[in-house]
């Protein structure tokens, strides 16, 4: 059956001709229907086709289609392989991080493709007109939906579909690899029996031939390393020399170079012919390659690959393996569920791995079926082989894994106070029956139906009342004043759903702003400490070797209270914030700098709505200098469009400090200043494009007679783009009066002068922007009392 006699309009969406088996027969299902569709079915059996023959249905008439890609790393691949419908004139939008959006892009795109984390937030944010999008999906597309099963990332993905299903019923199409329990999958997303696939061993291409091998485990982490390494070879090995390839999945990316290192030389020393030295045109094309390291080691056969890498570097060595000329190739566990590139040997050297926000975590089974899956190329190999090296302990586990296969569960129960709070703050859940209703609608109740006692499903109204309590006894819910359960977030409810955060870093959040409105002693450590003490960084651990580097960042700084994972966060951002994150820190830096900008993100949110605008713009500029490591007192400069950390260094290290010294500047002090013309102009015109404050004390007095009393009034005058702002009014420290406005022009503050005990008196103007890292604009008068 040719793809062009199916789909004439749409051939050339597909990389192939023909469908095969296993295509053909799902094919009246999503060509000839509507029904949604679940179809389980071997890794590299061709399940992407089936998400393409969903998408050009739509697309036929004339819909949206929303594809849900398991990991970021390969939403931006799936981008990549859909140029080939934007060749036909459908467009493909990648949706990622709150400030990349491109809403109106999002809006008119014909694919979207998204992860479910991405997906989740957006659906809690679908009323507004950023995300109004994801209410008008006509098809989505979810691959791999056994990361259900996956911790935590399980439960954002099933409380999302079942989001979206109530917003805008779409046709949902779940593809997965092999998983026993397919029908509790078709069951909660309503796929008929004609409609759901389990497409057995028998459709694999190539046949499987798995096992689990052992290593015997030492004392050091780093030999024990080398030990699988050495075990991964051997079973490498005979396929090797029989010019076969071999794919070895290891549990990062720095391992995949020190891997890729050692076995080139434990090849030349077990004298295995491999190599393409003597070809001069492979040569040459190596000499492409950005990665030093990368370039001298193909050239004896050998590669590396993970995420880090350039793509200009991923995709030839990609390309190169495909042609035969890598024959070892290293790689993380991405490679497994994004691009199809089997081997006839795949070896999983390490079933842990270091994540910089868990620690030391087992590989998900999800995860080592996956790489397995890759074992075999079709058309080339009759068996492919594949292998688990593991310590003695666990072996037991992994034969079960490879002979019985993994049923999905349901992870929703683990992190139900969380989800549940979400649909209180959107609204979608008013009472007790509400919450029932909503729990019908996900896998977690299906599940539970299967397995009644395993989910204490004879108990779950209790559960629920009780999760409820704890989320009203906690500040994020509010009851009703008539005790019908009638139930309705609070603002922190609202601002932890909002920005994605975890009950428990929610209420460290509110116990800030607690602070701030108790007092004004708020200083960027104590935002600081606040994240790097939050639940999203729990499981982070310091390794020894890494200590003495924490000690020497934090050196001065009282750090007590916390345990040695939050040392290292602060640390980190700590460094961040000054533009050194010192080396032994740097694998997990970037990681949980990324999650701490979001954190900061949503703490100036809580601060901006709990206690003043003064302490939200603290948020922003400590956020802002975690994001690009800048002095505080420049820091300001990062606002104005096209300014990032080295223009902002260079600016101030000339004098230009602030939004304001820019404009005073003009284009000919910029182009002084070291910055080309084209690049001045565009930074004036958006230091142009930010507020700008000037203060008018108008006939304040110098002295006032003790006893006496008067009005004055200061003038607060935004010369720049009207913003929100704080004002705020001191009087020798103590705080006399503030507002919060939105600033356009001008606004007049009254400040009184009051005779009093002390022999001077010392006024403060301050002027902050909640919204912006601009430092606040502060002036005094002092009024001696006579």
């Amino acid at each position: 059956m040719e793809v062009a006699e199916v789909l004439p309009e749409f051939a050339d969406a597909f990389a192939f001709a023909e469908f095969n088996r296993m295509q053909r027969e799902a094919l009246p299902a999503l060509l000839e229907s509507e029904a949604n569709v679940v179809a389980s079915a071997p890794t590299a059996s061709g399940k992407t086709a089936l998400a393409e023959l969903a998408i050009c249905k739509t697309l036929a008439d004339g819909g949206t289609a929303l594809f849900i890609a398991p990991m970021r790393a390969l939403t931006n691949e799936k981008e990549d392989d859909w140029d080939r419908f934007e060749a036909l004139d459908y467009s493909v939008y990648v949706v990622t991080g709150e400030r990349d959006l491109n809403p109106r892009r999002a809006r008119h795109a014909d694919i979207l493709v998204m992860t479910p984390e991405k997906l989740d937030s957006a659906t809690r944010k679908h009323d507004s007109r950023r995300y109004d999008f994801v209410t008008d999906i006509d098809v989505c597309v979810i691959d791999e939906v056994h990361l259900l099963d996956a911790d935590r990332r399980g439960s954002v993905l099933e409380v999302t579909i079942s989001r979206l299903r109530r917003l805008c019923e779409p046709r949902i199409v779940a593809l997965s690899a092999t998983m026993p329990n397919v029908d509790d999958v078709a069951a909660w997303l309503d796929a008929p029996e004609e409609a759901t696939f389990e497409f057995g061993e028998e459709y694999r291409p190539v046949e499987l031939n798995a096992g689990v091998r052992t290593y015997t485990h030492g004392d050091n982490a780093f030999a024990d390393k080398y030990r699988r390494l050495y075990r991964a070879l051997d079973l490498a090995e005979p396929h090797l020399r029989e010019d076969g390839q071999s794919l070895v999945f290891v549990s990062s990316r720095q391992d995949t170079v020190r891997a890729a290192e050692k076995a080139r030389d434990e090849i030349a020393e077990r004298d295995i012919p491999m190599g393409a030295r003597g070809d001069y045109d492979f040569h040459t094309e190596a000499q492409e390659l950005e990665n030093d390291t990368l370039r001298n080691s193909v050239l004896d056969g050998v590669a590396f690959h993970h995420a880090g890498l350039s793509k200009n570097d991923r995709d030839l060595v990609e390309e190169w393996f495909k042609a035969g000329h890598v024959e070892l190739l290293f790689s993380t566990s991405t490679l497994a569920w994004g691009v199809n590139l089997p081997a006839r040997c795949v070896v999983i050297r390490d079933t842990k791995l270091h994540d910089p926000l868990e620690g030391e975590v087992d590989m998900s089974p999800l995860d080592v079926l996956q790489m397995l899956g890759r074992a075999g190329r079709p058309g080339y190999d009759d068996v492919g082989y594949g292998w688990v090296v593991c310590d003695t302990a666990e072996a037991d586990k992994y034969r079960r894994l490879l002979r019985d296969g993994k049923e999905i569960e349901s992870r929703l129960a683990e992190t139900l106070e969380t989800h549940l709070n979400a649909e209180i703050a959107m609204g979608t859940i008013t009472d007790l029956e509400d919450v029932m209703d909503w729990l019908e609608t996900t896998f977690y109740y299906v599940r539970g139906q299967s397995k009644p006692e395993e989910y204490d499903f004879p108990n779950l109204r209790q559960r629920v009342r009780d999760c409820l309590e704890g989320l009203v006894d906690r500040g994020f819910v509010a009851m009703g004043e008539s005790g019908d359960l009638s139930i309705e977030a609070t603002p922190r409810g609202v601002l932890a759903s909002k920005y994605y955060l975890r009950l428990e870093t929610a209420a460290t959040f509110a116990a800030l702003c607690d602070q701030a409105n108790e007092s004004d002693a708020l200083g960027p450590d104590d935002l600081l400490e606040a994240v790097a003490s939050a639940a999203e960084f729990d499981s982070v651990s310091a390794r020894q070797d890494e200590r003495d580097a924490i000690s020497a960042v934090l050196v001065g700084q009282e750090t007590g209270d916390l345990e040695a994972g939050q040392r290292k966060v602060l640390a980190i951002l700590r460094g961040a914030a000054s533009g050194s994150v010192p080396p032994e820190l740097r694998s997990d830096a970037w990681v949980i700098r990324q999650n701490a900008t979001r954190l900061l993100s949503a703490l100036g949110a809580f601060l901006d709505r709990l206690a003043d605008p003064h302490a939200a713009n603290l948020a922003r500029r400590v956020e802002a200098r975690v994001e690009n490591g800048v002095a505080e007192d420049a820091v300001g400069l990062t606002a104005i469009d096209g300014v990032g950390p080295g223009r902002a260094s260079k600016l101030s290290k000339e004098g230009l400090s602030t939004p304001g010294d820019v404009v005073g500047a003009g284009v000919t002090g910029l182009v002084e200043a070291g910055l080309s013309e084209g690049v001045a102009e565009g930074v004036y015109e958006g230091a142009q494009s930010l507020p700008a404050v000037e203060l008018e004390w108008g006939a304040f007095p110098e002295a006032i007679g003790a006893g006496e009393n008067d009005v004055c009034e200061v003038t607060v005058r935004n010369v720049g783009e009207p913003a929100r702002a704080g004002i705020r009014v001191t009087v020798n420290g103590v705080e006399m009066t503030s507002a919060s406005t939105y600033l356009r022009d001008t606004e007049t503050v009254p400040v009184g002068v009051f005779g009093a005990d002390a022999d001077t008196l010392e006024f403060r103007v301050s002027v902050a922007f909640p919204e912006e890292p601009l430092v606040p604009l502060e002036e005094q008068r002092t009024v001696d009392v006579v």
